[in-house]
């Protein structure tokens, strides 16, 4: 099992460090829950998040983060571990108790009651008189951009307004941390769209520490300050997008990610920082390695570049020095402002990621041959 990563620096390499509390945010210390029948969930995380950030916890179906969300928010119990929000422990206060608030993914919103009331439900809850629990909703509908539509009931809303109504109601308890679960999932796209941009744009105003749970990583790489990916039930990386994007620390990363070319081989020449890696299939891809330890020659390694990374040559181009091959086209996939090429080279396959505009140039061609090629510096030595 990979080791856990607390922390990951700019170039993307794994570093395993426990989560040291600072006194202010959120710090998970070697949390772990354990399900009856001993299925683990989660194990060992550890984390910290400061306020006024947008974290994403990202990984595939059952990797851990819903639970690890749901332990935040206290609607599950740790089996090991501590949860501390500004120095305090959250372990034993009940989710109503906790300056935190989760918005799920289904909204749960009460049919009978006006978007006002469904927004002041938590106050009257809480006790406060009518006329205030009016004015702090209000407050909060203005905050999501619906004050007009405070009369409405739920079924007259679309799902965008309904989404931005249970913003509001969680929005009007002041939390220190907003919690939310797959929130754009009931979503259609071109909505989950608009309101990723409103949703960091509120999180921008607000100031609030958002924790996002989500399986999107295109959702994640365009919404968070860091992301944390996890894989059966421990962290795997945690970066910025653009490292997470582009400097995967390990396969598992990789490949969730999507669109990396990963290669395993043998070293088979070094020379210096610089190697030369071989796979079964005779793809033969030159490395370098600026300030880390070189592999010696006869180890098997992973190497990954990314799809946007290769180039693919037009017709009659020149034959580059080096990392380049042949490939058969496979499958021509256009996306509108790009084209993704499955290609396959001796066995291995590959992917390329061309502009839109050469699709015409592509369309059709599934069969036929072409060169493809890429940076030296574009390489990845990979963390098995």
């Amino acid at each position: 099992m990979t080791e856990n990563v607390a922390e990951s620096n700019t170039e993307g390499a794994a570093v395993t460090a426990p989560s040291v509390p600072t006194g202010s945010g959120l710090d998970l210390i070697g949390l772990t829950k354990v399900f009856p029948g001993g299925t683990v969930a989660v194990d060992d995380v550890n984390l910290h998040v400061d306020h006024g950030e947008y974290v994403v916890l990202l990984g595939p179906s059952g990797c851990g983060k819903t639970t690890t969300l749901r332990m935040i928010g206290g609607h599950e119990y740790p089996s090991e571990g501590e949860i501390l929000l500004d120095g305090q422990s959250l372990v034993d206060l009940p989710p109503h108790k906790r300056p935190t608030t989760t918005v799920f993914q289904h909204f749960a919103l009460f049919p009978h009651r006006s978007v006002l009331d469904n927004v002041a439900f938590g106050l009257k809850m809480e006790g406060l008189g009518k006329s205030e629990r009016r004015a702090r909703a209000m407050e909060a509908l203005e905050m999501v951009g619906l004050t007009e539509l405070s009369s409405r009931k739920p079924a007259a809303l679309s799902g965008g307004q309904q989404q931005r109504v249970a913003l509001a109601r969680v929005l009007v308890t002041k939390p220190k941390a907003l919690l939310l679960d797959e929130p754009l999932g009931d979503l259609d796209r071109l909505l989950q769209l608009r309101m990723r941009v409103e949703l960091r744009n509120l999180q921008r105003q607000l100031g609030l520490m958002f924790i996002h749970v989500t399986h999107n990583q295109e959702e994640a790489l365009s919404m968070a300050d860091r992301i944390v990916v996890m894989n059966e039930a421990r962290i795997q990386q945690i970066a910025d997008p653009l490292t997470i994007a582009t400097k995967p620390a390990t396969e598992l990363v990789a490949r969730f990610m999507g669109d990396n070319n990963i290669m395993r081989g043998r070293v088979t020449e070094l020379n210096g920082n610089q190697f030369l890696v071989e796979d079964e299939h005779k793809v033969r891809v030159t490395a370098r390695i600026d300030g880390g330890t070189v592999p010696a020659v006869g180890e098997q390694v992973l190497v990954v570049v990314r799809a946007a990374a290769v180039e693919v040559a037009e017709s009659g181009a020149a034959e580059p020095v080096a990392n380049w091959v042949e490939c058969e086209i496979v499958f021509v996939e256009f996306l509108g402002d790009l084209v993704k090429l499955h290609l396959t080279a001796g066995g291995e396959r590959m992917l390329a990621k061309v502009p839109g505009e050469r699709y015409p140039a592509f369309r059709g061609k599934e069969g036929e041959k072409i060169r493809i090629s890429w940076k030296e510096e574009d390489v990845q030595l990979l963390h098995a």
